[in-house]
């Protein structure tokens, strides 16, 4: 199978994370494990998040949801980090993936005083009582990387684009194949996110949107049929649920000998479980297969050939930016977005800033993950 990956999207996408960072355009269309090393903020990034800040002082709530995925936990690192260095107090939890407990502890959060915010949803519709609760104390409300949902209460949002991350997964399949030129048929399989993720929907649409044309086509052919977003989905990305999905698909379409080409994965821990399953069950060529995140075992899959590549989104990134736009709402600044149409969530279009994501894979991960300070060469060992 042809492996070629065109030079000209990498060197773009290789430019845009190391000169630019976060995206000025908005996006194009709607729709792992707790002992893991958390990648710290470097000075240089921390410092202008402090500076933006100002060191003015007060308390930060930092809702994440699960210690399970190993993107929270450094997600959860480096908020607390870069706010403490800016002078907050900082009142950091997990929810465990339970959204009782997220809910309480988000009521925690406000009764305990403090002044702001940043909430990463489990369920993007379920907080809206902690929400209410907060708009009546006049408590700003960032939605961290995932929207919150059906709330006039969300007084901004900040992620990264997360149409551009399925579009980036669906490029690199298209690249890769060369489906412009190449004959094929190719045969596809699907695994997308977590249905309670507002996010999810972008990732699958923006990869699909880029496939379709070939799935209409018949160039690429998804074998099991399972081609919507509700018939891929995985409940809380759990490696475990998408693992047994992919088990029953290799069990009852690839058994024979069939080839499975492409396995399109929304992000890491559903990508492990795509290659647990091929490990176990799948004795043909191996398929490429995307993710997202660049978790450590999944750079490690992605060295080893088992994983083709992983959408990087530099938590370091988001988490400085997230800082800055605290520092601009506590200081009575105006507050740094660029995006004022995509991101409503049923009852209004949330003011939202989008961090631009990039791949990671065998030809560039060292400059990425390595000489950014991200990994060290020890923790992909």
């Amino acid at each position: 199978m042809k492996r070629r990956i065109l030079s000209a999207l990498l060197s773009m996408t290789l430019a845009a994370s190391l000169l630019a960072g976060c995206a000025a355009a908005p996006a194009s269309a709607p729709a792992a494990s707790d002992a893991a090393p958390a990648a710290e903020a470097s000075s240089d990034e921390a410092a202008p998040a402090a500076e933006a800040a100002g060191g003015a002082g007060g308390k930060v709530g930092v809702s994440m949801p699960t210690k399970d995925l190993q993107r929270w936990n450094q997600d959860g690192d480096n908020m607390k980090t870069q706010l403490e260095a800016a002078g907050y107090e900082v009142d950091l939890q997990y929810a465990s993936n339970d959204v009782q407990t997220q809910l309480s502890q988000i009521e925690n959060m406000i009764s305990s005083g403090c002044n702001v915010l940043a909430i990463a949803a489990i369920e993007g519709s379920s907080l809206g009582e902690a929400l209410d609760m907060a708009k009546d104390a006049g408590i700003p409300v960032i939605a961290y990387d995932r929207l919150l949902m059906d709330s006039d209460a969300v007084s901004y949002y900040a992620t990264f684009d997360n149409y551009m991350v399925g579009t980036v997964q669906g490029t690199y399949i298209k690249d890769t194949l060369d489906l412009d030129n190449a004959d094929g048929p190719f045969n596809l399989e699907i695994t997308a996110g977590d249905p309670g993720d507002n996010n999810a929907g972008y990732f699958f649409n923006g990869a699909y949107d880029v496939l379709k044309p070939y799935i209409d086509e018949g160039k690429l052919v998804v074998v099991s049929g399972q081609n919507t977003f509700e018939q891929c989905a995985t409940p809380t990305w759990a490696t475990e649920t998408a693992q047994s999905r992919a088990e029953n698909i290799l069990s009852s379409y690839y058994a024979d000998g069939t080839n499975v080409d492409v396995w399109l994965c929304s992000n890491d821990s559903t990508a492990l479980g795509v290659e647990n399953a091929l490990a176990a069950n799948y004795n043909g060529e191996y398929p490429i297969i995307t993710g997202q995140d660049c978790d450590i075992e999944n750079t490690k899959n992605m060295i080893a050939g088992k994983q083709s590549m992983s959408v990087f989104k530099d938590t370091r990134t988001l988490a400085s930016q997230v800082v800055k736009m605290i520092g601009q709402i506590l200081n009575g600044e105006t507050v740094d977005v660029n995006d004022t149409e995509t991101y409503n969530n049923n009852v209004i279009t949330v003011p939202s800033y989008l961090c631009e994501p990039v791949f990671a894979d065998v030809n560039n991960y060292k400059e990425l993950l390595i000489d950014s300070g991200y990994y060290t060469e020890d923790q992909l060992q």
